[in-house]
C-alpha cells in the first residue's frame, strides 16, 4: 500500500523523479509524431505537389489502421520477435516498429509524391500499420509498468503531453520548416527523430511475460473449458475478425490502387459495412466471451480431468484462443453486468469532440472565412498550448479530486466546448462577451490579435482545454479497467472502439451540416455529450459501491 503521507502534491513530486515518467513522455512523443506527420502534415505535402483533393481523401484511408488496431493486438501481446525477444516483451516489438517508422519517413523525404504516388502510399500505409502497432505496444507498456509511485493516471497525463509537443512538432513546426528547407528535409530531419527515440526505448523497463503467455497455465486442467467448447468459439470469432480484417485491407488496396472512376465509394462504405464491421469485430464477440464466462461459472462443458492437447493442431488452438478469447473473457468475467455501462461509456465519451475533427478546417476557413495563417496560429500553435493546459490541469486533478471524478469532469467540459463552437457559428455574441469582460481580448491584443481572431482563439481555447482534460481522463481511464496480462488486447479493442463510431457518423454529419447549418449541428453534439456524463457519473458511483469506501478514500 501507498504510503498515506504520500498523496497530492508529495505523490506528483515523487513520480517525477521516476524513470517511468521520463521513458513515457518520449513515448508519448514517439507515438504523436508518425500520426501528425502521416494523417496531418502529409496532405500538405501533397497539395503542394498538385494531387488531387479527391485522391487525397483516398489516401486518408490509412487512417484505418488505428481503427481496426485491435484486429491484430493479440499477435502483439504474444509472439516473440526472433533475436528482439530478449531485449524484452515490449520492447522488443517497439524496437522493431520504431525502427521501421524512422526508416519510412527517412525514405518518403527521397519520393516525389506526384511521380511515385504509388511507392508513396504503400509507404505511408506500412507507416500507419506500424504506427498502430506501436500504440499497441506503448498502451499496455503503460499499464504494465504502473506501480504506486508512477501510476496509471500520471502515466497516462505524461503520454498526453508527449503526444502534443509531438503534435506541435509534426504540425506547426514542420510547416514553419517546410517553408524554409522543403518537405523532403523535413521528414529526414523527422525520421531521424523517431529513430534517436530508440536509445531511450533500449533505457525503458520491461516486464515479464505471465504465466500464462509463457504456456505454464494450460488451458487442458480440471476445471477449464472442454476444447471442443474453445474451438467453436475460436473459429467463430477468429472468422469473424479474419472477415472485418479482410474487408478493410481490400477497401484500402482497392481505392489507392484504382483510377478515381473506378474507386469504391467511403460514405457507402461505411454506411453499409461500418455497422456489420462493428458487430463482427466487438459486440460477438462480447457476447461470445459472456456465453463461456457463464459457462464456465456454471460448471458446464468443463472438464473433469486433465486432458493433453492432441497433436500441433490442438496446441494451436489454446495458443489461438489464449490470445484472441482469453482477454475477452477475463474483461467480461471481471465486469460481469457492468460490462454494457463501460462499453456504452467508452462509445460516447470521446464522440463530441472526434466526430467533427475531419470538418474543423471548412468550418474555420469556408464557413467563418478566417485565412490559413489565422488558422494556423489560432488551431496550431495558442491551440495545442491550449491542450497541454488541459492536460496539466488533469494532473492536478487527478490528484486532487481523483480519477473518477476526473472522468466526469471531462466529460461536462467535452460537451460544453461545443456550445462555444455553436455561438462562434451564430455571431459569438456569448464569446465576445465573454472575451471582453475577462480581459482576454485584451491581452492576446498585445500580441497583435484583434477581436475576430480573439473570438476564434477564445473558442479555440476552450475546445482544447477540454480536450486535454478529457484526454488525458479517457487514457487513464481505459488503463484503469484493463488487466496486466491481458492489457495489449484489451485496450486495442476498447480504445479503438470511440474511433469507430466516429467514422461511421461523419457521413450523416456532414450531410446535417449541409442542411442545418453548422450551430444546430454543434447543439445536437453538446447533447450528445450529455450521455457521456450521465454515463461517467453512473460508473463513478458503481466504483465506489464496488469498492465499499467513502468518497473521500476514492480518491
Amino acid at each position: 500500500m501507498t504510503d498515506d503521507k504520500l498523496k497530492g502534491p508529495k505523490l506528483l513530486a515523487a513520480a517525477l523523479r521516476n524513470r517511468k515518467l521520463g521513458v513515457m513522455l518520449a513515448f508519448g512523443f514517439s507515438a504523436g509524431l508518425p500520426y501528425a506527420l502521416l494523417l496531418g502534415t502529409l496532405y500538405a505535402w501533397l497539395s503542394e505537389a498538385k494531387v488531387d483533393l479527391e485522391t487525397m481523401g483516398v489516401f486518408s484511408l490509412i487512417g484505418l489502421a488505428y481503427a481496426f488496431k485491435f484486429l491484430w493486438s493479440p499477435l502483439v501481446d504474444t509472439v516473440r520477435l526472433p533475436l528482439l525477444e530478449r531485449f524484452g516483451r515490449r520492447r522488443g516489438w517497439l524496437i522493431l516498429a520504431q525502427s521501421l517508422l524512422g526508416g519510412i519517413l527517412i525514405s518518403l523525404s527521397f519520393l516525389d509524391p506526384h511521380s511515385a504516388l504509388g511507392w508513396f502510399s504503400l509507404l505511408a500505409g506500412i507507416g500507419a500499420f506500424a504506427s498502430a502497432t506501436q500504440d499497441i505496444v506503448i498502451d499496455a507498456w503503460r499499464v504494465d509498468v504502473a506501480d504506486e509511485t508512477a501510476t496509471l493516471d500520471l502515466l497516462s497525463t505524461v503520454y498526453q503531453f508527449g503526444y502534443r509537443i509531438a503534435a506541435l512538432a509534426g504540425g506547426a513546426l514542420a510547416l514553419v520548416l517546410a517553408a524554409r528547407i522543403g518537405w523532403p528535409a523535413v521528414y529526414l530531419g523527422m525520421g531521424c527523430a523517431m529513430l534517436a527515440v530508440l536509445c531511450i526505448t533500449f533505457m525503458a523497463p520491461d516486464t515479464p511475460r505471465p504465466a500464462a503467455a509463457r504456456g505454464e497455465a494450460p488451458l487442458r486442467q480440471p476445471g477449464e473449458l472442454t476444447p471442443h467448447v474453445r474451438g467453436f468459439a475460436l473459429i467463430l470469432v477468429g472468422l469473424l475478425w479474419a472477415w472485418a480484417l479482410a474487408t478493410v485491407c481490400t477497401f484500402m488496396v482497392e481505392s489507392l490502387s484504382n483510377e478515381p472512376a473506378l474507386r469504391p465509394n467511403p460514405t457507402e462504405f461505411l454506411k453499409r459495412y461500418g455497422p456489420l464491421i462493428v458487430i463482427a469485430t466487438v459486440i460477438v464477440p462480447a457476447i461470445v466471451a459472456a456465453v463461456l464466462v457463464f459457462m464456465k461459472a456454471s460448471g458446464r462443458h468443463i472438464l473433469t480431468a486433465a486432458s493433453p492437447a492432441d497433436g500441433q493442431l490442438g496446441r494451436i488452438m489454446d495458443h489461438g484462443y489464449s490470445a484472441l478469447l482469453l482477454p475477452l473473457a477475463e474483461l467480461v468475467g471481471r465486469l460481469r453486468g457492468a460490462a454494457v455501462l463501460v462499453l456504452a461509456l467508452i462509445l460516447s465519451y470521446r464522440i463530441t469532440d472526434s466526430i467533427w475533427g475531419p470538418f474543423a478546417l471548412p468550418f474555420y476557413l469556408d464557413e467563418l472565412g478566417y485565412s490559413n495563417d489565422e488558422v494556423a496560429v489560432a488551431s496550431k500553435f495558442f491551440g495545442v498550448g491550449m491542450t497541454m493546459l488541459g492536460i496539466a490541469l488533469s494532473a492536478w486533478c487527478f490528484a486532487a479530486i481523483g480519477r473518477m471524478a476526473t472522468v466526469v469532469l471531462g466529460a461536462i467540459t467535452a460537451a460544453a466546448s461545443n456550445l462555444l463552437y455553436a455561438d462562434l457559428a451564430s455571431g459569438g455574441g456569448g464569446l465576445d462577451l465573454f472575451g471582453l469582460l475577462s480581459g482576454f481580448y485584451w491581452l492576446v491584443g498585445l500580441f497583435g490579435a484583434d477581436d475576430r481572431l480573439a473570438r476564434l482563439m477564445l473558442a479555440i481555447a476552450g475546445e482544447n482545454i477540454a480536450g486535454g482534460l478529457a484526454g488525458a481522463a479517457f487514457v487513464a481511464y481505459l488503463s484503469s479497467i484493463t488487466s496486466k496480462q491481458h492489457s495489449a488486447v484489451q485496450y486495442a479493442l476498447l480504445s479503438s472502439l470511440t474511433f469507430l463510431v466516429g467514422s461511421l457518423g461523419r457521413a450523416a454529419l456532414g450531410e446535417g451540416i449541409e442542411v442545418h447549418g453548422y450551430a444546430p449541428i454543434f447543439i445536437l453534439t453538446a447533447s450528445i455529450g450529455v450521455i457521456a456524463v450521465v454515463l461517467a457519473t453512473i460508473e463513478w458511483a458503481r466504483q465506489k459501491r464496488a469498492l465499499n469506501i467513502s468518497p473521500e478514500a476514492a480518491r
